[in-house]
């Protein structure tokens, strides 16, 4: 294998000192406009790369915005393809850092995450559904859907407890009483609020709430099929399900099919986050739409802002319902 390129290599190609070589690569006055894009040729040529840590402490930024998640999965996926749209046009390039590959741990990721990337490998950290957002921190950061709710310097989410409301009305409206709740972690705020949104509209309609009818979720397909099952295995069993996000939605459609139950003849499902999962599944999902790429934009903008001197912002943006083929009116 070949030993990675140098700076000295790059100069003895180009015909040029290495010091001319270090001003064109950092963009330092002193180089003709020929002499540079020259030398830029020979650094792709040869596949040169510099150290990343040694040009942010020389120049005090990277031009780097990491977007820290606890795990890639379809929600965090979705949002960081907003934030590479709108970096797209800016000098910033995207560090995507999974902060529980490792460790197995949800609980201080962020932390473990900011005190190795922060101040020499980010300018700035755009944080996805952190469990806390710390109080210090080496560098600006936005927390989106933060566990806690809006107690960071900056944070997006949507309306979770509308969006959540508006799914129960609409399995309301089709006839449904007997509507069962897939809930999310217990330790997001967003979860909470979309289990108020249900009960929400279950009072406005003069609907008993049932304790029964309130299981275990998780947010993950794995953590949803127990409590799947047990709300199926109720003698007076749900006609529709509201899950706290699709994944939960999709994996309820995959217990109650296997128990021979039809979707949505004999049990309606509704879901949160339309992932692109929920509009390729069979049946479609009826869901609530979180703009993730537009919220994953809107990150990138308080953002960069913060980086500029501005102020830290919070942003809650609307919930959609997405009508699609997994409901109908009950049958029973």
């Amino acid at each position: 294998m070949n030993a990675r390129p140098t700076i000295t290599d790059v100069a003895r190609t180009a015909g040029v000192s290495v010091a001319t070589v270090s001003k064109a690569i950092n963009g330092r006055d002193g180089v003709s406009a020929a002499t540079h894009a020259h030398v830029l040729r020979v650094v792709a040529e040869l596949g040169y790369e510099s150290s990343l840590v040694a040009t942010s402490m020389r120049r005090g930024r990277t031009n780097v915005i990491g977007v820290l998640v606890a795990e890639f999965e379809p929600f965090a996926l979705q949002l960081l393809r907003g934030v590479s749209t709108a970096l797209q046009d800016t000098p910033y390039d995207v560090l995507a850092y999974a902060g529980t590959v490792s460790s197995g741990d949800h609980l201080g990721w962020e932390r473990r995450s900011l005190s190795r990337l922060g101040g020499t490998l980010i300018d700035g950290a755009i944080l996805v559904t952190p469990t806390s957002t710390p109080a210090q921190s080496s560098v600006p950061i936005v927390a989106v859907d933060p566990h806690t709710g809006a107690d960071g310097p900056a944070t997006v989410a949507v309306h979770n407890f509308d969006g959540a409301r508006a799914a129960t009305e609409h399995l309301i409206s089709l006839g449904h009483r007997r509507i069962g709740h897939l809930r999310g972690r217990t330790d997001l705020e967003s979860a909470h609020q979309r289990e108020r949104g249900y009960r929400a509209a279950l009072d406005a309609a003069g609907i008993p709430f049932d304790q029964a009818l309130v299981v275990e979720g998780g947010y993950r397909a794995a953590s949803a099929t127990a409590g799947s099952h047990a709300l199926l295995d109720l003698d007076d069993r749900p006609t529709a399900v509201f899950a706290a996000n699709d994944l939960s939605a999709i994996e309820m459609i995959g217990v109650g099919t296997e128990r021979g139950l039809r979707v949505p003849q004999d049990l309606s499902v509704v879901g949160f986050d339309d992932i692109p999962e929920a509009a390729s599944n069979v049946p479609q999902l009826t869901t609530v739409r979180q703009p993730l790429a537009t919220m994953g934009a809107v990150a990138v903008r308080i953002l960069l802002s913060m980086l500029d001197g501005g102020e830290p912002e919070h942003i809650r943006l609307p919930a959609e319902l997405i009508t699609r083929s997994s409901t109908m009116p009950p049958t029973r």
